[in-house]
């Protein structure tokens, strides 16, 4: 591991975009028929950025690398994670792009989403600084499918973390391209993976979570898969732990995922059995879960561990 006093515990790589979230009778009806919603709210958007708000608020020191257009959707983003204490320093602001958007049309606990990537898929490893590398302690890059820019690059980038004494963890999050491809080069320098049920599914080949996590435990370290209301399960070598979080009333499950990784991720840092590290990160993704937005809710460290 790096050093514990480096100057940051976390450094995210990953998309950054805003989300806007409409609630209601959200299903559309072309033909120019206008419906009326319930709600609409522009929040943090993106699984790397929800992870790095749910880690900050939970009392890591996190900073970001990523890549925005130079508008106000990417101003909204830099605003917003400043101000939950995540570095921003390593953002690029490329004027020639526009900021990606997300339109999450929210049904109850069911969401469709709607995603243009825009400087997402511009972004390439070649526009990180290798001194991140040397101020972490762990690595975490999200949204990997969305990264087209970035994913061929991947293993070196996380090779060198290795090489530099970070832990990493890898969040892939959803294939819109339903091919789930090219991890077989980065899986041999992930420490911890952090897919959802059907991700696993996808990514594994396999027809069930427990075939799936056996077959993925073989090729990483720890795999911890999200199962929503039904907790989450997570394999070391011949560990294998289950979790539920506490019960809440729901209002908006968007990015309970990644707050559920940055509780998870927050275990491994402070040295936590695996066990207790996965239902913490049940408790932060149940908790998460309370408010419209990935990041409204998020629960400080004292909220954690008073469920926990």
């Amino acid at each position: 591991m790096a050093l514990a006093a480096a100057e940051f515990d976390l450094l995210v790589v990953g998309e950054l975009n805003p989300d806007l979230i409409l609630s209601g009778d959200v299903a559309p009806a072309f033909g120019q028929v206008e419906r009326l919603l319930d709600d609409a709210a522009l929040t943090i958007g993106s699984s790397s950025a929800i992870f790095a708000c749910g880690a900050a608020r939970l009392g890591l020191r996190v900073a970001f690398v990523g890549l925005v257009g130079d508008d106000e959707f990417g101003r909204f983003m830099l605003r917003a994670l400043d101000a939950r204490g995540v570095d921003v320093s390593g953002v690029g602001v490329d004027p020639a792009l526009k900021t990606g958007l997300t339109v999450i049309l929210a049904r109850g606990a069911d969401r469709a989403i709607l995603t243009y990537p825009g400087a997402i898929a511009a972004f390439r490893a070649a526009q990180i600084d290798p001194a991140w590398l040397t101020r972490a302690r762990h690595l975490h890059l999200g949204g990997y499918f969305l990264l087209e820019g970035l994913r061929p690059d991947a293993p070196a980038l996380f090779a060198a973390a290795r090489a530099a004494g970070l832990s990493t963890s890898l969040d892939t999050n959803y294939d819109p391209a339903q091919r789930w491809d090219g991890l077989e080069a980065l899986l041999p320098y992930v420490d911890i993976l952090l897919p959802n049920e059907a991700e696993l599914l996808a990514i594994s080949g396999a027809p069930g979570v427990a075939a799936g996590l056996a077959l993925l435990a073989q090729r990483v370290p720890l795999v911890a898969v999200k199962r929503g209301a039904a907790g989450a399960e997570a394999w070391r070598g011949a560990e294998r732990v289950r979790a539920v979080g506490p019960p809440v009333a729901v209002a908006d499950t968007t990015g309970a995922g990644d707050s559920f990784g940055a509780g998870f991720i927050y275990g491994h840092l402070a040295g936590w059995p695996m066990a207790r590290s996965l239902r913490f990160a049940c408790v932060c993704g149940a908790l998460s879960t309370r408010a419209v937005g990935g990041t409204t809710a998020q629960p400080s460290l004292a909220e954690a561990l008073a469920q926990l």
